[in-house]
């Protein structure tokens, strides 16, 4: 396992999208962003946090829905700028209840 060079996530970046992806079905859930302090609660609980543009506060998935994200692993693409989180979802990760938050089709 590779040891998290936050520098190189970050750099320069308060925050980096962040894509949750079902880990069983290859579904992508969410998109949603991460900060430094996210991305070490997300290691250190097993469970998604994020940072909350709008409310400018950190947040963990599911916590007064109870559609928490149990994290299976966490990957970064080739220029360390995204980070991709396979999860086991316990419901639905959109807030709309949809199972993700890709439900409308453009083309």
């Amino acid at each position: 396992m590779q040891t998290i060079d936050y520098d190189q996530i970050f750099s320069g970046r308060e925050l980096v999208p962040a894509i949750v992806q079902d880990d069983a079905t290859g579904e992508v859930l969410m998109l949603a962003y991460m900060n430094r302090e996210s991305l070490r609660l997300t290691i250190e609980t097993g469970t998604t946090w994020f940072f909350s543009r709008s409310r400018q506060k950190l947040w963990n998935k599911g916590e007064t829905s109870g559609n928490k994200q149990t994290v299976r692993s966490i990957w970064l693409d080739c220029d360390a700028d995204t980070i991709l989180i396979k999860a086991t979802p316990a419901g639905p990760a959109c807030h709309t209840g949809n199972r993700t938050c890709f439900f409308t089709q453009l083309q």
